[in-house]
């Protein structure tokens, strides 16, 4: 276990990491606010979904989740369309319109990052992602019930492949 101070100085730089979000918010459309540009990233990333799937991805409640997304749909970035297996029910699908924003939204993030980190090598880039990979992996495995995480790999879940909790665009 690390020292104190260690941790002390951690809680520091995360809160620093404020500027990086800001620098991240700053780069998006000014149609796409980061609550709609989290919800076309996870239907990327997952396919086609129930907004009460999306919500559980998005971890915030469904109020929320429906307002993200009737943005979204009222931009052309998403459509609604009956469960063929629950008619009360309504899918979440990318249009091409979204996969376009998608597209969009990596082009800027990608170079913003090359942008401040021209003077970092590969492996450092690497070892960040890593790192904070590993980080958001430690945390959502403290949920009720906890997880033990898998030391070799640095992977942790909780019982679903897919079990993933962000609120970072892109």
């Amino acid at each position: 276990m690390a020292a104190r101070s260690q941790y002390e100085e951690l809680a520091r730089q995360l809160s620093a990491v404020g500027a990086v979000k800001r620098g991240l918010a700053r780069i998006l459309p000014a149609e796409c606010p980061g609550g709609s540009a989290t919800v076309l990233t996870l239907l990327a990333k997952y396919g086609e979904m129930r907004i009460s799937r999306l919500a559980e991805l998005l971890a915030v409640n469904m109020s929320v989740t429906s307002r993200h997304v009737t943005h979204a749909v009222e931009n052309g970035w998403i459509e609604r369309s009956s469960d063929p297996t629950d008619k009360r029910s309504r899918i979440l699908r990318l249009t091409p319109a979204g996969a376009d924003m998608i597209d969009e939204l990596g082009r800027r993030t990608t170079e913003m990052f090359a942008d401040h980190l021209d003077d970092w090598s590969d492996e450092e880039v690497g070892q960040l992602n890593s790192l904070l990979s590993r980080l958001r992996d430690s945390f959502s495995c403290r949920g009720p019930g906890g997880c033990a995480p898998v030391r070799h790999s640095g992977d942790c879940r909780t019982g679903h492949p897919d079990d993933v909790h962000t609120r970072t665009p892109v």
